[in-house]
């Protein structure tokens, strides 16, 4: 997809962080925007945003949990711009501690966000946009997924995060095989970034009613919601550039897309390991404070 104007995107988590600039940039781009969050006066900003840029916008309020709720969203975006080109599946949530401490809440909540909103949005939506690429050859459409760096390590004490990001890129690389196989030209990237100023780490603020558990947050909890909250609001690479990276991706079809590339490193000692069939190597070989802060703060009476 080399040009943006007059097309039109699907957003998911448009009402912060990646989402909401996914939306500014599109609609600097010239794109029509169909924004969806849970959150209503975050995705009424996000609107009122790309609208005083000049895109034309419709938002709704959507759990990507509920796949009756994302099939609503696809055929409102139908009935209001006709054609669907390019698709975001970026509502996210972060959970973290020991994985055993983690309850079926917890599992349900964050499987239901990460993992289910983009399994409904690749089952609503491709079918969708393959249609209109068989009734228009000159049909351009694009699917971005949004994992994470976590969906190619593993991170101790984010268990239920980590499992969530991996299944998106397993998805998504089978989503481009699959649209391969029958010779679609629909493009296909998967987003892993890495430490970036959202608002992931204030996942606990927006969690449903259904979904909170009943027991208080363990120490490992606390302790893995304070590390987080200090590495994302210290990350240096803002949404804006990695809104940025995705969309020149899109341009040159590259499927994956990588905020911080240098923490690729990371994710060749994890395959060595695997190759060489040795056990998983220390993740905080380069960074001992960190594990000395972990286990001391695990220790603490």
């Amino acid at each position: 997809m080399q040009s943006f104007a007059e097309k039109t995107a699907v957003i998911t988590g448009a009402g912060s962080g990646l989402g909401r600039e996914f939306a500014l940039l599109g609609a600097k781009l010239g794109m029509r925007l169909v924004l969806a969050d849970v959150q209503q006066d975050a995705l009424k900003q996000t609107e009122a945003s790309a609208i005083s840029l000049g895109a034309e916008v419709m938002s709704q309020v959507c759990d990507v949990r509920h796949g009756d709720e994302v099939e609503s969203l696809a055929q409102a975006a139908l009935s209001r711009f006709g054609a669907i080109h390019l698709v975001f599946n970026n509502a996210g949530v972060g959970s973290g501690g020991l994985i055993w401490e983690s309850t079926q809440h917890d599992w349900e909540w964050v499987l239901g966000v990460n993992l289910w909103g983009v399994i409904h949005g690749v089952r609503v939506f491709t079918p969708i946009m393959l249609a209109s690429e068989k009734a228009d050859p000159t049909f351009q459409g694009h699917i971005v997924n949004t994992a994470s760096m976590a969906g190619l390590l593993t991170p101790p004490a984010m268990g239920v995060y980590n499992v969530s990001k991996h299944a998106v890129v397993a998805l998504t690389e089978t989503l481009y095989h699959d649209l391969s196989l029958i010779e679609s030209s629909l493009g296909v990237s998967v987003l892993c970034p890495y430490f970036v100023p959202t608002g992931i780490s204030q996942s606990e603020s927006v969690r449903p009613l259904d979904a909170r558990p009943a027991e208080p947050a363990t120490r490992s909890q606390q302790l893995s919601q304070a590390m987080l909250e200090k590495a994302v609001t210290s990350g240096k690479v803002s949404a804006a550039e990695v809104a940025q990276m995705t969309f020149d991706a899109i341009r040159a079809r590259q499927f994956y897309i990588y905020s911080h590339p240098q923490a690729l490193g990371n994710v060749e000692r994890r395959m060595q390991d695997i190759l060489q069939v040795r056990n998983p190597s220390d993740p905080y070989e380069q960074a001992p404070k960190l594990r000395d802060q972990w286990r001391a703060g695990l220790r603490e009476d």
